[in-house]
Parts: C-alpha cells; structure tokens; sequence
C-alpha cells in the first residue's frame, strides 16, 4: 500500500514536473516572438482592455456578445479571459501572449488526463501530454492572442466529458452539465466552433445504446439548447453580423448547383485531410499568422502513433461507443473548413490536431504495455522534430515577412515618429483593406497615452492641413513622408484638402494598354491584372484624397462574351495611384472575378470617375483582352 501512495505521489510530481516544464517552454520568448502584434491581436488586447476598464468595448456597447471589430466579429471567451488577466496586470504584450501559452499548455495537459481515462495507463497518458507539447501546430496556435488560442483547450475538454459520461450506464445531472458546458465552450470560443459545437451535440446520439441514456441524453441537448439562446437572440439582433465573413469566404452562393457544392465539399474535405500537408508543407497561405514556412504542422512519430491508434480504436468501436462518437467529431472537425475556398486553412483546421494527439494515447499504451522498444524511438524522434521545429520558430522570427505581418515596426518606429511630430494629437486615416486604427489605440492603451491623443478620421474625411497622420493608404497625396513601413505611413499633410471637381467632356479621354493580363483563368477566380494609364486629356487628374473619394478616378473593368454582350457589368476596381498630368502614364494594379462558367471571353477595362461617367461614354476608347475561363 505504501508503494502505491509513493508511485502515485511520484506520478503527481512527474505531471506537475512536465506541466512547469511545458509552460516554460511555451512562455520563453512569448512577448517577443513573433516580434510585434499582429492586427488582430491589437484588437483583440484593445477590447479586452475597454471592457477589463468600463465593462465596454470599442464602440461603446455594454458587455457585447460578440466584439464588432473592423467588419468582423470577435468570438466573446478569449476576450473576456483576457480582459479578467489585464483587470490585474494592465494592458499589455507579455501578459496577452503568457495567457495563449498557458491555454496551449492546459489543451495539452487536458488531452494527457484523457489519455488516461482512455487507457487507464499514467505513462500512457504523460506521454500524450508530452506529444501534445512537441506538436507543432498546437504550439503556434498558443503563440497568438486570438481567440483559436483557446479552442484546443475546447475541445479537450469536450473530449474529457464525454468520456466520464460515457464510463457510465447513465450518466447524471453534472456530467450532462459539464458535457453542454463544453459543447458551449467550443461554440462561444472560435467562429468554426458555431457549426462544429451542434454537429458534435448531434454526434452524442451515438452514445445512445441503452434505454438509461436517453434521459441523461435529452438533459444535455436541452442545457446546450439554453446556452444557445444568447446566440440565437444576437443573430436576430444582428442577421449579418455571424454570417458575413462565411458569406465572403465560401464556394456556396446562390449561384451555385448542389451539385457542384457537393463536388467542392468533397475536394475540400480531402485536401484538408491531406498526409502530405500536415507532415511536410502545412499551410501555404501566405497570409497564415501562425504557421512557419517549411515546418511540418504535426511531428512524424506523432502521426505514426495516431494511425496506429486509430486502428486499435477501431477495434473497439463495436464495444465502446464513444469511440465511435470520437471519430465522428474527428469528421465534424474538418467540415466547418472544407466549406470555405482554402485548403488547409491551420486556424479553421485548430480542432484536428487534438483528435490526432487523443489518438496517439492507445498506440502509447499498447507500447508501454509491451516494452517495447520501437516507444522508445518514437519518442527520441518526437523529442528531436520538436527541438528542430523551435530552431526553425526562432529562426522565423526575424525574417522580414514576419516582421510585416506582425506589424513590427509600428511601437518601434511609426508611432514615436508620429508622437514626436505631434505629441498630442495623431490622426488616424485607414484604407478599407487595412484598419490600422486599432494598433495606434492599443499601443496608446499600453503606454498610458490619453484617449484623446488619437483622432480617427471617418472614410471619407480628409486630413487638416498641419496635421500628423498615420495611415494605411496607398495614395496620399498632401503627405510629407515622416516615416514609413509597410502598409503604414507617418505623414505630415501639407496644404488644404484639395476640392475635386467633375471633368469637361473633352477631359475624359484615356489609352490604356495591357501589361500584365494573363491569357488563361480559372472559372471564379480573384486576378490581379496590371495596365498602363496615359491621360489624354487637357486636364489634370488628380489622385484620390481618402478611401473611395468623391468624384475619384479609377480603373475598371466588365466582362463581355465573345460576341461583345456584357456579362458582368462593372467588376474590379483600381484607383489612380498619383496625380496625372496631360501626357502622363501610370500603371494601375487591380483585382478583377472571373465568371463563373468556362469559355471565351473579352476583358474590357475602362476609366472612370466615380459619380460623373465612364470614360467610354464620353468617346474614349477602351482596352479589350481575349481571356479564355477554364
């Protein structure tokens, strides 16, 4: 009997050993890699901090639901975490980025205690901890202050519940209570987590295999069902506000076929599921804020012990029904992703890393049962894939990519030059792509700036003369340039706000030339052309003063089959880059959509003012490419 108190008291102390150990290795270098903080970041911090200070966030609105930031909608139980740290610690980088690493550390911490129950095994279950500690995509998603930080923890802990409750006959009222608790975690915590939470609440009816859970059963669904009565009464309120950005990023559209949504889900569902992207390439999406380039998002000996697992569940699955409810949320994991137009998207993905690592538990015990040796190598290479991926982290965190996304420069160089310039009062000016607003109130927040240090121009509201202007957009006509780093701008404006006026009819007169438009296009598809603007005219063209001016000039373009019929009327848009005198020639950029059906088609590309007319209306000329849609 003594033995087994000491070998558990050491069990205890190796746990808490490694937990202390796992965090020291997910805090150390936190707050400055990744350098700087990422937009999101800034205003996920911000909110928290307004709401930690007067139960308010950036807009004014008491304790929001969802936080409205910049045309998105931040999920509520990151911020609110966030915002109970900063009541103590104060606004600021270290203690938002110490709270992800520890979310990341209990999500490994939780999947080592299910491991357990799992096996009943310890060894088993301190080795599930420790591959979820070296699995690198749960490290990076602990390493951002978003709200996918604490969707691991989520679904671990979903996980956690549904095993206790399905140890039992019939569970009873507190393992239905933390069972929908956790389903509302999951939902509350990562926009993905509003489908994924219901699909695995339907996914419980598979623990349905006596008369005795039916109860148990119909009391978790009506508890989830109260904990989604606040959402449903928020999206009510707000129709758009939980649909919009799915709206923007899906392949689903009233246009579509069911067909052809079925086909896409498919593709989709098996790209995200791809070997070859969680062991070698990972996410390529280059505006990815977590993932490394050329690290390997799950280790080797991770994904060996988790396809062994895998099979030895499913030799279960006849006797133990969670099993079965395990891989069908293993499933529901990868579908709220596969709906969208990316591929292998690491934020929208974050669930599938915990059921791979909850996978590797039975390979862990069936080797510590045997000691066997093939553990031992498994896990040397486990320990060295990890120690090689945080070479490789370390490493990125100076590259000049990393610097950008994260917004490096801004506490560095940007806002002391602005301060410096005008220590009073900064205006700020954003484009409509890049709402850079939020990083000068959140640093204003970090360094105990007074609110009013920061004065926020309205989309259309141009500069006063004199003064100091951080922004983000590309045109910036009365700036002397005071500093500058990608996409950010310090410009003291000189001269009034310039007064534009319509164009004489004998002014709209343009020749444009192609200089980069491709040939060939796939059907849908967002493409970047480039053409040469030479004005005309006798008048000058002036640039665009803020956003989308009144009476701006632009570049557009329509889509016309090759009979000349038009089939997309006024598609993309790119607005003149500077001032352009009579005779002068400009390139402008701009995104155009392909149609949607493959064939022959004519890009026709024209100039415009915006509220005056289309150059071609007045007799200029436009400029028609061939391009075949496939």
């Amino acid at each position: 009997m003594k033995f087994q108190i000491s070998n558990f008291k050491s069990q205890i102390l190796l746990w808490l050993l490694l937990a202390a150990a796992g965090l020291a290795l997910y805090a150390w270098g936190a707050p400055v890699n990744p350098p700087g903080f990422f937009i999101d970041e800034s205003s996920v911090a911000y909110n928290a901090h307004a709401i930690a200070q007067t139960g308010k966030d950036e807009h004014g609105e008491a304790w929001p639901l969802y936080f409205r930031a910049f045309g998105d909608y931040k999920n509520p139980t990151y911020v609110y975490l966030l915002a109970a740290v900063f009541r103590v610690t104060g606004p600021n980088v270290a203690a938002a980025r110490y709270l992800s690493a520890t979310l990341g550390v209990l999500a490994a911490l939780a999947l080592g205690l299910l491991g357990v129950r799992l096996t009943g095994c310890r060894r088993a279950g301190l080795l599930t901890f420790l591959a979820a500690l070296l699995t690198p995509w749960l490290f990076e998603l602990s390493r951002v202050v978003v709200e996918v930080a604490a969707y691991p923890l989520a679904v671990a802990l979903f996980l956690l519940a549904t095993r206790r409750a399905a140890s039992k006959e019939a569970w009873g009222l507190a393992d239905s209570a933390f069972v929908a608790a956790a389903l509302a975690l999951v939902t509350y915590t990562y926009s993905t987590g509003r489908l994924f939470g219901p699909l695995l609440a339907l996914g419980l009816a598979l623990l349905l295999t006596t008369r005795a859970r039916v109860r148990p059963l119909l009391t978790t669904w009506a508890l989830y069902g109260l904990a989604l009565v606040p959402l449903y009464v928020y999206h009510q309120r707000n129709p758009e506000a939980l649909t919009k950005r799915f709206n923007y990023l899906t392949y689903v559209t009233p246009e579509s076929g069911y067909a052809e949504d079925a086909w896409e889900f498919v593709k989709h569902f098996a790209g995200n599921l791809n070997p070859w992207r969680l062991l070698v390439t990972g996410d390529v999406n280059n505006y990815q804020i977590v993932s490394v380039p050329g690290a390997a998002p799950v280790a080797f000996a991770s994904f060996a012990l988790a396809l062994f697992g895998a099979w030895l569940a499913l030799r279960a699955v006849r006797r133990d029904a969670w099993w079965r409810l395990f891989f069908y949320g293993l499933a529901a994991s990868v579908v709220p992703a596969s709906l969208t137009n990316d591929y292998f998207h690491m934020l929208r993905l974050a669930a599938l890393p915990v059921f791979l690592v909850a996978l590797c538990a039975p390979a862990l015990a069936w080797l510590v049962e045997r000691r066997s040796k093939t553990l031992v190598v498994l896990v040397v290479l486990m320990l060295a894939q990890g120690a090689v991926f945080r070479w490789q982290f370390e490493r990125f965190a100076g590259s000049p990519w990393r610097r950008h996304m994260y917004d490096a420069e801004y506490p560095s160089k940007l806002l002391p030059a602005a301060l410096a310039a005008s220590p009073r009062e900064v205006h700020l000016a954003d484009s409509t792509s890049v709402p850079g607003y939020v990083q000068a109130l959140w640093y204003g927040a970090a360094w105990g700036l007074p609110p009013e240090t920061f004065v926020r121009l309205r989309a259309d509201e141009p500069a006063p003369a004199g003064a100091v202007v951080v922004t983000t957009e590309d045109v910036r006509p009365r700036c002397r340039l005071l500093a500058e780093s990608e996409p950010y701008a310090v410009c003291a404006t000189e001269g009034p706000p310039r007064v534009p006026r319509p164009l004489a009819d004998a002014d709209f007169r343009a020749e444009l030339r192609a200089l980069d438009i491709p040939a060939r296009v796939a059907a849908k598809s967002r493409v970047e052309i480039r053409v040469a603007v030479r004005n005309a005219g006798g008048a000058v063209w002036l640039a665009r003063e803020r956003g989308l001016s009144p009476l701006q000039l632009s570049a557009a373009n329509h889509w016309l089959d090759a009979l000349g019929n038009v089939v997309t009327n006024d598609d993309g848009r790119g607005a003149l880059p500077r001032d352009l005198r009579p005779g002068e020639e400009t390139e402008i950029n701009f995104a155009v959509n392909a149609p949607r059906g493959p064939g022959d088609y004519l890009l026709e590309i024209d100039m415009l003012q915006e509220g005056a007319s289309w150059f071609a209306l007045k007799g200029s000329k436009t400029l028609r490419v061939p391009v075949r849609v496939e």
